[in-house]
């Protein structure tokens, strides 16, 4: 369906509006449904393109993440939108910043899969913690004995650190700070658990140290990425590629 300037000028109204106004990111599929779905999906990406383009320079800006499309502050006013901001932001354990880097940079994983390139026993509390921040979800089941949980990221995930897709995910060292540097995940996370055991300590008991941890440093499907810092455990020697463990 063709449209005059006039038309394309109140689409772009009607489109920012429901963006400005959501809670959650946009899809230009469910864009397409609020302009009443008489305009295809290149319509749909022409006006979040031209809206992009009409909040450059401005303090929110408009971004794609894997849900789709928002508004968001832009990342040098965080420091100022701080000051308003009730809740300190998050300090996540070792524990928690290792689990969760091996879930995103290994997925599907098992806890045992965890627990053997960590070196040390996963508090059930952790992954508990992170699947309800939305952060992780059990995908499936690897067939061997006792058919242990496979845990892979989610959408929200990649949504809560201004993401499109896995390919965007930062070196490995650079993962916490990128968690803790948002003031909607410190709000999120207080809201949501308050839980300082998890946030702040580990919680866990030392495991027998595996005889060859895995090298997080290849992903499958992504280029090299810089040599974690996380913990000296994560930089030891890989194990052979392609190799699968049974641990539970």
């Amino acid at each position: 369906m063709e449209a005059s300037l006039d038309d394309i000028a109140q689409l772009k109204r009607i489109v920012e509006t429901a963006l400005l106004t959501s809670t959650e990111p946009l899809s230009v599929a469910d864009l397409g449904r609020i302009l009443g779905g008489e305009f295809g999906p290149d319509m749909v990406r022409r006006l979040l393109e031209d809206l992009r383009g009409d909040w450059q320079g401005k303090g929110v800006e408009l971004v794609a993440v894997a849900s789709g499309w928002r508004f968001q502050a832009r990342p040098e006013f965080h420091v100022y939108l701080d000051r308003i901001s009730p809740q300190k932001p998050p300090k996540y354990s070792r524990a928690v910043l290792e689990t969760l880097a091996i879930i995103a940079y290994r997925q599907p994983v098992t806890r045992g899969d965890i627990e053997s390139i960590r070196g040390v026993s996963v508090s059930p509390n952790i992954l508990k913690t992170l699947e309800g921040r939305g952060w992780i979800d059990v995908v499936g089941h690897r067939e061997v004995p006792g058919r242990p949980a496979l845990y892979s990221t989610t959408r929200g995930f990649l949504d809560d650190l201004a993401l499109r897709s896995l390919d965007e995910l930062p070196p490995l060292d650079d993962l916490g700070a990128l968690l803790e540097q948002s003031p909607q995940l410190a709000r999120d996370v207080a809201d949501t658990h308050g839980n300082s055991e998890v946030l702040e300590g580990d919680g866990e008991a030392s495991a027998a140290q595996p005889e060859a941890a895995e090298d997080l440093r290849t992903v499958p499907g992504r280029d090299a990425v810089d040599a974690p810092s996380l913990s000296p455990e994560l930089q030891e020697s890989p194990q052979a590629a392609g190799e699968e463990r049974v641990s539970n």
